[in-house]
């Protein structure tokens, strides 16, 4: 248990990485935008990407800066959630295998934390 509470400081880390790396990776995979994408015109495309980039970078700079850079980044990625589930997922029901809302909600959920706790994780 000792080992375990002295990680507990650092373990933020594997929430964050995963969930910055994640954006960074899914704003980076849609530049250029080459046309409209997901039903979405270009400009909307171009705005998505650069949300999923700036969600991701603000979640890592607020790790060794201002809290409000961590809360930022969670409230983007609700956002990016909230219309990802709405518009794509929650058709298709929960099952991720069957592109439902399963990975998207957990996504949304730690963005809702990092929202409401800042760096106070």
């Amino acid at each position: 248990m000792n080992f375990l509470n002295g990680l507990a400081p650092h373990a933020h880390w594997l929430i964050r990485l995963a969930l910055a790396a994640t954006f960074i990776y899914h704003g980076l995979s849609k530049m250029p935008v080459q046309g409209p994408m997901m039903g979405m015109p270009v400009v909307a495309v171009w705005m998505l990407a650069v949300a999923e980039v700036a969600a991701g970078v603000l979640l890592i700079a607020g790790a060794f800066g201002k809290e409000m850079l961590t809360r930022l980044g969670g409230f983007i990625v609700i956002v990016v959630m909230i219309g990802a589930i709405a518009l794509v997922h929650a058709k298709n029901g929960f099952n991720v295998m069957q592109g439902g809302m399963e990975f998207q909600l957990l996504m949304l959920a730690t963005g809702l934390y990092f929202a409401s706790r800042g760096n106070d994780v």
